[in-house]
């Protein structure tokens, strides 16, 4: 049986990545890091100055991994998700973390003063949830916290739990 797809969403800086990993070497899943495949390929339409990070080509990335989704398995990571087709998640989770928690990892980062402050507001305003919310059909949207390490673990349960549910259900499909 193959194995379901999820997304993983969420403002950068929320622990997408920490969660991401987790999954690959818990539940051998496929990561498909957006924006590793992005550098990697070069799905760039130009670079954003104010915000120091390149602007996606959609299309381009849609068409790399059509052919990868079709085989299930993957976790596909990224702080967006309107574009991606609902079709490709069984499941889709919105990592969210404590704004003072995220401001520092941030600045920890190195971002810029303007990027900080655009993506708190992201945070604060919950734009990654509602984007999902606006995107999917809510009975697969899952909201996470990530603000300590006990909540990454927690995270794992809720995941592994939905996979074996999961799992159940689709057996008799096969």
């Amino acid at each position: 049986m193959k194995l379901p797809n999820i997304l993983v969403t969420g403002t950068p800086g929320v622990g997408k990545s920490h969660l991401c990993k987790r999954l690959v070497e818990q539940c051998e899943f496929k990561w498909q890091n957006v924006s590793d495949i992005v550098s990697e390929h070069g799905f760039v339409e130009e670079y954003d100055e104010e915000f120091e990070c390149p602007v996606l080509d959609e299309d381009k990335l849609l068409d790399y991994l059509e052919p990868i989704m079709q085989q299930g398995g993957n976790v596909v990571e990224y702080h967006s998700s309107e574009f991606f087709p609902e079709r490709w998640f069984d499941a889709v989770y919105v990592v969210r973390c404590a704004t003072s928690l995220l401001f520092e990892r941030l600045q920890a980062r190195g971002y810029n003063e303007r990027k900080v402050k655009s993506n708190m507001e992201c945070e604060i305003f919950q734009i990654p949830l509602d984007e999902a919310k606006d995107s999917y059909r809510k009975e697969i949207i899952h909201e996470l916290q990530s603000d300590k390490g006990s909540d990454l673990e927690d995270a794992m349960k809720e995941i592994c739990e939905w996979l074996d549910t999961w799992r159940a259900a689709n057996e008799s499909k096969q």
